[in-house]
């Protein structure tokens, strides 16, 4: 079984609920449509009922559940909810009622108080919007301190027997993280490799293998690895080491003969952003390969953004990746 095939299959096995706030964008729409369709998870659409449908036209969502914020019965309790949490940052009572109304905190109050599992959102709006409600109040996992953005990298094998899968991170969020932030997403992406049934092999990517040179960045890569072996000793993990390195046997056994990770890398930790979210799209471009995320790590629950430019197809992955997330 593919990585598709398999995503849906585990999806439909948990049947969980995912909210979807922007229910004014056709694609948005039409994924809630599909994954409807084909019972990849139930769904919520923020906004009112007859105008939804009326966007929707011939579209099959009969199955969603439709949830007007200003009228909900949620309304008043999410209100006093986000003051109570947010009144210590100076926040009002009234500000957290003209905040409610907006969809993505709407919709990420459904996911804090477990009416949801998880929110998608981001098709229409920045990936601060997104963010945002969650960083508030959602908060961070404990050990991690800041929020990441992994891809799925799927390369296609000759009839799924050669497929490989693999996680690139971080590709979305942090600039240029510290020891200390990059520590945590590389054990944010190896949880998330988890979550997908997948044991992590994590490699900390540089520009030097092993002990072959010396710099500041590769101490950079050290120190944020030692960090993460004493906080995770049980995740196989290792680097500096180069791409190569990380993903051919050959290489890795002239390298790094010693490593349980090198040649079998399945999580790639790029030491700043230019370097993940460069090396993502020129394998998406270059290998045809399906790139699916970026999927937000970090937060207690599961909120994830979409690029403005996504594809229905890019919505129905990132709904049921959204459905699998802990």
């Amino acid at each position: 079984m593919g990585f598709s095939a398999d995503l849906l299959s585990r999806a439909r096995a948990l049947k969980r609920v995912v909210v979807l706030p922007e229910s004014d964008d056709e694609r948005v729409l039409k994924a809630a449509s599909k994954v409807l369709e084909i019972d990849g998870a139930k769904i919520i659409l923020l906004g009112k009922k007859d105008e939804i449908l009326a966007r929707a036209g011939s579209l099959e969502l009969s199955k969603a559940q439709f949830i007007d914020i200003s009228t909900s019965e949620y309304f008043d309790d999410f209100a006093s909810t986000l003051f109570e949490l947010r009144k210590a940052k100076g926040m009002s009572q009234a500000e957290a009622k003209e905040l409610i109304l907006r969809p993505e905190y709407f919709g990420t109050m459904l996911v804090y108080k477990g009416i949801a599992h998880a929110m998608v959102s981001g098709a229409k709006t920045t990936t601060a919007d997104t963010i945002r409600p969650a960083l508030q109040f959602v908060k961070m996992k404990d050990g991690i301190s800041t929020v990441s953005g992994a891809f799925v990298m799927v390369l296609d094998g000759e009839n799924q027997k050669n497929e490989r899968v693999w996680f690139f991170a971080d590709c979305a969020i942090t600039p240029r993280p510290s020891t200390e932030q990059l520590a945590g997403i590389a054990l944010s992406t190896a949880n998330t490799a988890k979550s997908f049934g997948y044991e992590p092999k994590v490699a900390f990517l540089s520009y030097s293998t092993g002990d072959s040179a010396k710099g500041e960045m590769i101490d950079f890569v050290k120190e944020a690895l030692e960090i993460a072996q004493k906080a995770a000793p049980d995740i196989a993990m290792d680097g500096p080491m180069q791409f190569d390195a990380a993903v051919d046997s050959k290489v890795a056994k002239s390298k790094m003969p010693n490593s349980k990770v090198a040649g079998q890398a399945n999580v790639f930790i790029f030491p700043d952003l230019n370097c993940g979210n460069i090396t993502y799209k020129a394998v998406q471009r270059s290998a045809n390969a399906l790139a699916i995320g970026p999927i937000l790590q970090g937060l207690k629950k599961p909120v994830n953004d979409l690029s403005r430019g996504c594809s229905v197809d890019d919505i129905v992955n990132t709904v049921l990746i959204s459905a699998l997330q802990e």
